[in-house]
């Protein structure tokens, strides 16, 4: 599909994105205005992996979308570099709905957010907030930090702890950011290590990527206390909910429980774990769930 690389400002710095154009049919006029999708990607995560197939869809069916990386990660601003702010993502993803109804050709009504892992957490948040969102898709959310947490070894808990601890202590001294690993094998001390973890995320990354996988250990201290899931309830448009039933990372259970409180929410299960529906037949199924749900409720024309 046809894509331009642009960038908009946020928090004094400046998002890159992708913007996905549909072309125009042959066999008649284009729509004056098309719905956009805004995306973003989960923890430590950036557009090369796999937003793309997911943009393609959407645009050859019509959809305008823009794909954007946060600050502090893949082609974005930000320095320190690869530090994780729960503050800084929602207020860029606000950045990114205000840019998305500026674009040309674009209704600034119909803005969906689409947001995977913790980046379907924060499309949550993101249409909490925005009562002008048409719709939201929010893809394996995660919804709930204490059960996220809780699914993690202890030990990989505690030692994330005293790395966090050491890095926010030295950030207040000047220091450079204590890194840890976004992902491991079972044992190691990384963000994500459950067994799936490792050839799931080599599954996203494109051939011959150099995408730098570590964050600044601070962000260990957050995520605990974020919950997303208790903002669905003031989610007043159409909300479609991805989940996977033996997902690793972002238990189903509590998902489940907070998508029951969405006034409009859709939930589809897949037996399928949490970066399965990125690819393959799952992939098939999760993108077709989604382009009925946008087609019900944000139609081209």
């Amino acid at each position: 599909m046809p894509r331009t690389d642009v960038s908009f400002p946020s928090g004094g710095d400046s998002c890159a994105a992708w913007l996905y154009t549909p072309t125009i049919p042959p066999e008649g006029p284009a729509p004056a205005t098309r719905p956009v999708v805004v995306m973003a990607h989960g923890l430590g995560g950036v557009k090369e992996e796999r937003l793309d197939a997911f943009a393609d869809r959407f645009t050859a069916a019509g959809y305008l979308c823009l794909v954007f990386d946060y600050r502090h990660f893949g082609a974005s601003g930000g320095e320190p570099r690869r530090l994780l702010d729960i503050k800084r993502q929602r207020e860029d993803w606000r950045a990114a709905v205000a840019h998305a109804r500026t674009i040309e050709g674009a209704d600034p009504g119909r803005v969906v957010v689409w947001g995977t892992s913790f980046g379907g957490g924060h499309a949550i948040v993101t249409a909490a907030g925005d009562p002008r969102i048409a719709a939201a898709i929010s893809q394996c959310p995660f919804t709930d930090g204490l059960a996220s947490s809780l699914a993690a070894p202890p030990l990989t808990s505690l030692r994330l702890t005293a790395r966090a601890i050491a890095d926010l202590v030295g950030s207040r001294l000047g220091r450079p950011p204590v890194m840890v690993p976004s992902y491991g094998e079972p044992g190691s001390t990384a963000f994500m290590t459950a067994p799936d973890v490792v050839p799931g995320i080599r599954k996203l990354l494109p051939p011959g990527a150099d995408i730098p996988k570590d964050i600044a250990a601070r962000f260990a201290l957050q995520i605990v206390r974020d919950f997303p899931g208790r903002q669905v309830r003031n989610v007043a448009c159409p909300i479609f909910f991805a989940v996977c039933e033996r997902d690793s990372l972002a238990p189903p259970g509590p998902t489940q429980k907070w998508a029951a409180q969405a006034p409009r929410g859709e939930v589809r299960l897949y037996d399928a774990g949490h970066f399965d529906i990125y690819v393959g037949e799952d992939f098939e199924r999760n993108v077709a769930d989604q382009l009925a749900f946008l087609t019900r409720h944000v139609p081209i024309a």
